[in-house]
């Protein structure tokens, strides 16, 4: 079954809507990742925050009021004539939710945790509800009225993919009729000094691939697809999920498994549930992160199963790693990249210094300018590898 990708709505680092985005995006605008501080005692790091003013949620909803839950609504928001046509014609009880993340609203938490350790007393605008993992798919269901299934994932880097792959399996068994999937997560203190305590965040710019590759940096960011088992009318640009595959190596809690079998077998699993040969993807949008384990274990895994000149890229020299939101954004940047508002036919360039690793199997970086193949059916894969061995792979293509 196609699962068609009929409207997008998405935020981060790099802009406000789907053109914006698009724009900077294939221009290799570096803009999105900035120095900040406030994030890890005694360090300045570069996060990809999203610097657009933010809405409060509405007053129904307000409960669960967080920038994690305001990142979401700014998406949904651009889709909304989208999901009115949806609920006209299927019904509000068909239409379900789901969506990943890993931060939910634990930034207001930790806030109001931190208020009462001072003060003996959490603040008036505390609500447990803020924090709950379930929260931004509740919020979303709530505010637009939906009665199909609305939950959430915290598969940590490939959550907001994974919502995808579910979304596309509960219109498969018929549960619902359309899906609002993708993904959510916010820059907040936890994750920061967690990913530093790891020694795994840069401060500089990060630089995937590269000899010089220090770590990652943090962003922050919502992507929200609408998905339906129906053709968009005509007119619409017809992007589909064609093909999505996951495994689970459980080599490590944090470390990826070094030969790459895991992240094969998820790569290799998306191409058969696509009906297609390796040969017959144009471009691979790199899990990416700029750890020295991660991108050894992906260009291994990589060129085990792809041509060497298979046109390659890494988005997060410019919006940062976000986490719980990843998959569905960088899911969302191969929708962009096939949709209207890339009329040139540009690839999302690679961003980094330019100094391949001798150690590392070398792939095709995509450098600005890069143009998609102009021949037929476009099809792209997305990476998106996680703690625990968590491992997706996503075909987003003509459909």
């Amino acid at each position: 079954m196609t699962a068609y990708l009929d409207a997008l709505g998405l935020v981060c680092a790099l802009g406000a809507d789907a053109p914006s985005v698009a724009a900077a995006l294939l221009a290799g605008d570096p803009g999105g990742l900035a120095p900040a501080d406030g994030w890890v005692t005694g360090r300045r790091l570069t996060v990809g925050a999203v610097r657009t003013p933010l809405a409060p949620l509405p007053a129904p909803v307000a409960d669960c009021d967080s920038r994690n839950n305001r990142l979401l609504l700014a998406a949904a928001r651009q889709i909304e004539a989208d999901i009115e046509r949806a609920r006209a014609r299927y019904g509000a009880q068909r239409i379900g939710v789901v969506l990943g993340t890993s931060t939910s609203g634990i930034h207001e938490a930790s806030q109001g945790i931190a208020e009462h350790t001072r003060n003996g007393h959490l603040p008036p605008a505390y609500r447990y509800a803020q924090q709950e993992m379930s929260a931004p798919a509740v919020f979303l269901s709530d505010w637009l009225g939906l009665g199909g299934p609305a939950y959430c994932l915290s598969t940590a880097c490939t959550s907001g993919g994974r919502a995808l792959l579910s979304a596309a399996r509960l219109l498969r068994l018929g549960v619902c009729d359309a899906v609002l999937c993708g993904g959510v997560d916010s820059l907040c203190r936890l994750t920061l000094n967690g990913f530093a305590a790891l020694e795994a965040v840069a401060d500089e710019r990060c630089l995937p691939f590269s000899a010089n590759r220090r770590g990652i940096n943090i962003g922050e960011g919502a992507a929200l697809f609408l998905m339906t088992r129906e053709r968009p009318a005509a007119g619409r640009p017809a992007i589909a999920l064609l093909g999505a595959g996951a495994s689970s190596d459980a080599h490590h809690i944090s470390a990826p498994q070094p030969d790459g079998l895991g992240a094969l077998e998820a790569m290799n699993r998306a191409l058969a549930s696509a009906g297609l040969a390796p040969a017959q993807i144009d471009y691979l949008n790199l899990h990416g992160t700029a750890t020295p384990h991660n991108d050894a274990m992906e260009s291994l895994a990589v060129r085990q199963l792809f041509r060497a000149d298979l046109p390659c890229s890494s988005s997060k020299g410019q919006v940062g790693h976000t986490l719980g939101a990843a998959g569905a954004l960088e899911a969302a940047f191969c929708w962009l990249t096939l949709s209207p508002c890339n009329p040139d036919g540009l690839l999302p360039p690679h961003l980094w210094d330019g100094q391949p690793d001798p150690a590392l199997l070398p792939l095709a970086l995509v450098a600005p300018g890069t143009r998609l193949p102009g021949r037929g059916e476009r099809r792209l894969m997305s990476n998106s590898f996680a703690f625990g061995g968590n491992n997706l792979s996503l075909i987003i293509g003509d459909a």
